[in-house]
């Protein structure tokens, strides 16, 4: 049976033949295990029949290419972790902002045009550039920071998607441990420590002074902790970061290149303008210099009668600051960004602000709180608060027109008078006070940033405001002319911060005639123009100030300032006239042209009573609700002429 069912399946298996007498059961057994199963056609080749042995392939080109692309990994990561480590990401972020450089410009080399061919439209090229531009920022921190705080106050010709961007430039700066405070302090103070500088404790020793580890505040370039020391007096201890320091050379290197390449490219005359810039740059990292200026504006102030009351410089304790720490004497007041702080009815009885020229710093009818010095402990410093009243709803009592006409004054003097300009007035950089006598006192802090005015410029520059103010356009051509600028009228637009109306007005009056279809072709054709107006402006790069930079940033800050103020002052009026008298009071004149110029400023106040027409109609509509002052005024006008041209205006640059 078992033979004929191998016959049906035609298999190839060989069967042995089975003695009847054994089992079913035994004889399948036994059918399975006596021959092997081999099928046909399934048998290996013969070694003969594979022929001659092949060599194995190499594939030399592309193993030594592999070896290459490990090292330059391994190199690459060891490169990365030695910057991390020992050069605080200096080259990293070089390479970062090389990279993000060039593939911006590429951007605009291939998008800017009516119909970019990798965008919607020229708006989305802004839109993405912008935001690459301010994460890059960000991320490099430092000096980069600085850089963009600059882009912000002058972004008001810049594309309304970077002015929407970097209006957040003003957000505060992430911290450094306590770990890295303390090795600046060893460094600069030849390996004491913080205990040993500045007489503090960290435990329970009634003897000595205490510290706050977490900073009051942080900024770019530093940050500042509240101490008292151990005689008493309440200090801001300005530290810089540790990584600044390995920073800076690669930052202001990578910044002249990138701007090198830009100039060339997009062909802006920005290069020359660069060393004058990490100049001022550099010297912001240098707190003795910082401190020096700090001395000098406080002299300059006492010697001022029209200021000595109403502007205070913190002192500083030179013997507690280094080239990276710098220790100032503590302010209470109120920041400038504050309103309601300092215009709300004053509730703290006699006397005047914690602290201000004799007030006491805490309230006389209670104690002064212990202060503990727990190490762990964040915040030790009394928040001297209490002359807000009870329900914390008091103010200074103060004038916003008070405040802001002391800032206008201080500027001007420091522009016109001596020639000495602080150029960081933005409002964390200025606390109100509230005196004894129920005025307002100013403090200005921060003097990293200042520029010097030689005298034969601060007298140009003088002669250049009053010309804008009665409209003499031969004078004023003659100065900037000096100064090889080549659009007289559309460099004094930039300084009045308004639309100049001392011209023959043609550009304008073209404007308004285009229809509505001729404005929107013209909106990329004048962008395009916008590159030929900053040219204009500048004109000889040799002859063009460089102050001018700087000069420009503080009137735009100190406008900015007036307008979210509520535009309390005519600060154009007040400007002005400070011009025309400091041409009067230039010691290096003659006594007949001091004369003469003191004549001249008798009739320039005559003129002057035109501008407050323009202020007080601005007023009486603030007052009514249809406006909001004369400087939305005037930024409104230069919006609306701007928009008629094809591009758009935006000085919000605080709102961040």
């Amino acid at each position: 049976m078992i033979n004929s069912l191998c016959r049906a399946c035609s298999c190839c298996c060989r069967v042995s033949p089975i003695h009847p007498s054994v089992s079913p059961h035994l004889s399948r057994r036994l059918y399975q295990t006596t021959e092997r199963f081999q099928p046909s056609g399934f048998a290996p080749p013969s070694p003969l029949s594979l022929g001659s042995a092949k060599p194995a392939r190499f594939f030399p080109r592309i193993q030594k290419w592999s070896r290459r692309l490990a090292y330059l990994t391994l190199l690459t990561a060891l490169g990365y972790t030695l910057d991390i480590t020992y050069n605080a990401s200096a080259f990293a972020r070089t390479f970062r902002t090389f990279s993000l450089g060039v593939m911006v410009a590429c951007d605009y080399k291939i998008n800017f045009r009516e119909n970019p061919p990798f965008a919607d439209s020229v708006a989305e090229v802004h839109e993405r550039n912008a935001r690459r531009l301010f994460t890059l920022l960000r991320e490099n921190g430092g000096l980069y920071l600085k850089m963009g705080q600059a882009i912000a106050m002058q972004s008001a010709i810049l594309p309304p998607e970077f002015q929407k961007m970097f209006a957040r430039m003003f957000d505060d700066a992430p911290q450094n441990t306590w770990e890295e405070v303390q090795k600046v302090i060893r460094e600069d103070f030849g390996g004491r420590g913080v205990e040993d500088v500045f007489g503090v404790s960290f435990s329970s020793d009634p003897d000595r002074g205490v510290m706050e580890k977490t900073a009051r505040a942080s900024a770019s370039v530093a940050q500042v902790h509240w101490a008292r020391l151990k005689d008493g007096r309440e200090v801001a201890i300005k530290i810089q970061k540790r990584e600044i320091d390995r920073q800076v050379g690669w930052d202001l290197w990578a910044f002249k290149v990138v701007t090198w390449v830009y100039s060339k490219w997009f062909d802006l005359p920005f290069y020359s303008l660069v060393p004058f810039i990490s100049e001022r740059l550099l010297l912001e990292t240098d707190f003795q210099n910082e401190a020096e200026n700090s001395l000098r504006m406080a002299e300059l102030i006492k010697g001022e009668p029209r200021l000595r009351d109403r502007v205070y410089i913190p002192e500083i304790y030179p013997e507690l600051s280094t080239k990276r720490v710098m220790t100032a004497e503590w302010v209470e007041g109120v920041r400038l960004w504050d309103k309601e702080g300092i215009s709300r009815p004053w509730t703290g009885g006699k006397g005047g602000s914690p602290g201000c020229h004799g007030a006491p710093l805490d309230p006389p009818d209670k104690p002064v709180r212990v202060l503990q010095r727990d190490s762990n402990s964040n915040k030790i410093k009394p928040e001297r608060d209490w002359w807000k009243g009870p329900d914390g709803k008091g103010g200074l009592g103060l004038s916003l027109t008070e405040v802001m006409t002391t800032m206008v004054d201080l500027f001007s003097a420091q522009m016109f008078l001596w020639g000495w300009v602080h150029c960081d007035p933005h409002p964390g950089n200025i606390f109100i006070r509230r005196l004894p006598n129920g005025r307002s006192e100013l403090v200005l802090i921060d003097h990293g940033l200042y520029i010097h005015m030689t005298p034969e410029f601060r007298h140009q520059y003088s002669l250049f405001w009053k010309s804008l103010m009665t409209f003499d356009n031969q004078t004023m051509k003659e100065v900037v002319g000096q100064w090889g600028v080549n659009n007289a009228d559309m460099f004094a637009s930039a300084t009045l911060l308004r639309p100049y109306n001392g011209g023959d007005g043609s550009v304008n009056a073209q404007i308004r005639d285009l229809s509505e279809k001729e404005k929107k072709k013209r909106q990329f054709e004048m962008q395009q123009a916008m590159r030929k107006g900053v040219r204009d402006i500048l004109g000889d790069e040799k002859k063009w100030p460089r102050e001018l930079i700087f000069i420009g940033r503080n009137l735009r800050i100190v406008q900015g300032n007036n307008q979210y103020l509520g535009s309390p002052v005519n600060r154009i009026k007040i400007t002005g006239n400070w011009a025309s008298r400091a041409l009067s009071e230039d010691m290096n004149l003659s006594w007949s042209e001091r004369w003469r110029y003191y004549g001249s400023h008798i009739i320039f106040k005559l003129v002057l009573v035109a501008t407050d027409v323009v202020f007080y109609a601005g007023k009486v509509r603030q007052w009514w609700g249809t406006g909001r002052g004369m400087e939305d005024d005037i930024e409104n006008h230069m919006k609306k002429i701007a928009k008629e041209a094809g591009f758009e205006l935006n000085h919000g640059v605080f709102e961040g």
